[in-house]
């Protein structure tokens, strides 16, 4: 497996760490209409850093339809995050949290950069991807407080299989190697402990979504603690709505008035 902890790659991860973590407490402790201005810009940064790519690529003749198609599944996370960005919609940040963090992560971690290093395009444009996907997910999720609903893991799953199955199309089209369904990336990676061709693809989907329910857990930790010790429902409303607190023992109440018990 390739070595990934070199300098470069150290300060790398330090300086995105550093960045998001500002982002984040910055809305958290000091929530106002700059969130909506950040949020846009990091959405125009995902898209416009993706749309480079392609047309660095067509304008440099290296643009082919077996590696260039946007059906990996951090390109189709850009700009579900950027949508997510822009819209606050909780189905698309529940797929921008578990893709986020699940996926980018560890291609931040484990980054197939090949022989490109700072201050080379194809380095920063890798980074800026993966880090601003993972940026917009924590944003929406800690910073904002735009949480996973019940059901998201399996929602969230659906959604994986659904773009493995288009990845797949893809792959046998152009004879290309979307989301590593036809080999695994010859830079290394965690592909490389999950055994040969296709075991490593059971495997892969496997420790997904046992992510993706570690992601889910402080969520469904909270739901279930979604009832204080008075009965009075304390889950945050989604942004642009209004919760009404309503105290079970009065809403037992009324039912049991309504039945005329």
């Amino acid at each position: 497996m390739q070595q990934f902890v070199t300098l470069e790659h150290l300060i790398t991860l330090v300086v995105i760490a550093a960045a998001v973590a500002c982002l984040c407490g910055a809305a958290r402790r000091w929530p106002g209409n700059w969130t909506t201005g950040a949020r846009r810009a990091l959405a125009m940064t995902l898209v416009i850093n993706e749309l480079s790519w392609e047309a660095a690529t067509l304008a440099g003749g290296a643009w082919s339809a077996r590696s260039d198609l946007p059906l990996n599944l951090c390109d189709l996370a850009c700009f579900v995050a950027a949508a997510a960005l822009l819209s606050q919609d909780r189905r698309l940040v529940e797929l921008t949290w578990f893709w986020g963090l699940a996926g980018c992560l560890q291609a931040l971690l484990t980054p197939d950069t090949g022989s490109w290093h700072f201050p080379n395009y194809g380095f920063l444009q890798y980074y800026i991807a993966h880090a601003a996907i993972m940026a917009a997910a924590l944003f929406l999720v800690a910073g904002l407080s735009i949480k996973p609903a019940a059901g998201a893991v399996r929602r969230v799953a659906m959604a994986t299989l659904a773009a493995g199955a288009v990845a797949a199309g893809g792959d046998a089209i152009s004879g290309g190697n979307y989301m590593f369904l036809v080999s695994r990336p010859g830079a290394g990676s965690l592909l490389d402990l999950f055994g040969p061709w296709p075991l490593y693809i059971g495997v892969a989907a496997a420790v997904a979504l046992l992510l993706f329910m570690m992601l889910d857990l402080p969520f469904r930790l909270e739901r279930r603690a979604a009832l204080d010790p008075d009965g009075i429902d304390v889950v945050p409303a989604a942004p642009g709505t209004v919760r009404h607190q309503i105290s079970v023992p009065r809403l037992a109440a009324r039912s049991c008035l309504t039945n005329g018990s």
